[in-house]
């Protein structure tokens, strides 16, 4: 499951900023672009991705499928509509948002309607977002083991999910982090300062090497230039034994991200 370690997010980037953000990610190196049908800027980064002049197989575009599309004869619907703003035949992977338990459409159909769409060519891999343990397991149960690629989860040095994490490694299903620096919250960590100074690196290079480190992809927004080319320099990075111990003691289990009617019961 070839899914980049390294991209760039558009969670609450709309309008020129957003093509903005995602042009110049794109001139600088980046190739995984990440954006959802709720973020209302498919359109937009469809733009982006049209006008970069990158081949589309160079490409790899995660969007995701909203609460309101998850019933079965509305998501291949939906994932149509997302293409078309996205100025695509198809994306490279697909996810389900949030588990919604109280949305009124189950797990076992909307996880059918996902398989469906990876069927039709919509998409070439299928995955989940923000699910625990217990729902992952349920998914898998209905699509089968190796076909879930991703569950795409809040993870930072102040959340670091060892419960859930592990699993995951165990289903062979991949890792991808986001809010890895917690709004901003872990760029004041002393810890990391002292890490970051070390290495000659910023705080937030350190916070995202260690997360690939762990094998985790990444996908970090920005609207400034001289950040989205910073942050790219996380790949080059090497965290040795003692730095990834010190960060793993800063779990705190604090999580920026927990809306009601969308979020599980979340893993301890």
């Amino acid at each position: 499951m070839n899914i980049p370690l390294f991209g760039i997010g558009t969670f609450r980037l709309t309008g020129q900023t957003v093509i903005d953000s995602v042009r110049n990610a794109l001139d600088l190196g980046y190739r995984a672009v990440d954006t959802a049908q709720i973020y209302e800027n498919e359109a937009e980064v469809g733009q982006a991705l049209e006008e970069s002049g990158v081949a589309r197989p160079d490409l790899f575009v995660t969007t995701k499928i909203w609460i309101d599309n998850y019933a079965k004869d509305k998501l291949v619907r939906s994932l149509k509509e997302s293409l078309r703003k996205l100025r695509t035949d198809y994306v490279d992977l697909t996810l389900i948002h949030w588990p919604a338990p109280d949305n009124g459409v189950e797990l076992p159909e909307y996880m059918n309607a996902l398989a469906e769409a990876k069927a039709q060519g919509l998409t070439r891999q299928i995955g989940i977002s923000n699910f625990n343990t217990k729902l992952t397991k349920q998914a898998v149960d209905v699509v089968g083991k190796g076909e879930i690629a991703t569950n795409q989860i809040e993870l930072s040095p102040y959340l670091q999910n060892p419960g859930l994490t592990a699993f995951l490694k165990e289903q062979d299903i991949h890792v991808t982090s986001y809010m890895t620096l917690a709004y901003g919250k872990v760029l004041k960590d002393p810890v990391l300062a002292q890490i970051a100074d070390k290495h000659q690196a910023t705080v937030a290079q350190i916070a995202l090497a260690w997360a690939m480190q762990l094998g985790y992809s990444v996908i970090p927004s920005s609207t400034r230039r001289e950040n989205l080319a910073s942050n790219l320099l996380a790949r080059d990075l090497k965290l040795d034994a003692d730095d990834m111990a010190q960060i793993a003691k800063l779990d705190r289990n604090s999580r920026e991200v927990n809306p009601d009617g969308l979020a599980p019961v979340w893993d301890d």
